[in-house]
C-alpha cells in the first residue's frame, strides 16, 4: 500500500537549527569536565583552517614574532605614553581628542 501523502520538505540539518541560550546552558552543565576528548576530535585550528579567512591564530592570537630591525616603535610608543601621562599630571582631559580641564 502506497502512502497517499509524502512530505517533500527535507528535515532541517541539526547544525542549521540555532540553539537557544537555555539549551546551550543545559548542554554545558550536563557535560563532564573531566571526560577525555574523543579520539576522532579535530583541533579547532585545524577545523577552521579549511574555511578561508577563519584561521584562529590570525584573528584571535597574533603569531609570535622575533624582534625585528624596526626600532622606531619603542620611541614612538614611549612618547605617546609620556604625552598622556603629562596631560594627566597637568589635570587636563583628552577625551575624544579635545584637550580640556578635567
Amino acid at each position: 500500500m502506497m502512502p497517499t501523502h509524502v512530505d517533500t520538505q527535507p528535515l532541517p540539518d541539526p547544525l542549521d537549527v540555532p540553539l537557544t541560550d537555555a539549551e546551550l546552558t543545559a548542554l554545558a552543565l550536563a557535560a563532564d569536565p573531566d571526560a577525555a576528548p574523543d579520539v576522532d576530535a579535530v583541533p579547532l585550528h585545524i577545523h577552521l583552517a579549511q574555511f578561508a579567512g577563519a584561521a584562529l591564530p590570525q584573528w584571535y592570537m597574533a603569531p609570535a614574532t622575533a624582534s625585528s630591525g624596526r626600532r622606531w616603535r619603542t620611541p614612538v610608543v614611549l612618547t605617546i605614553v609620556a604625552a598622556f601621562l603629562l596631560i594627566e599630571a597637568l589635570g587636563l582631559c583628552n577625551t575624544f581628542g579635545q584637550l580640556t580641564w578635567a
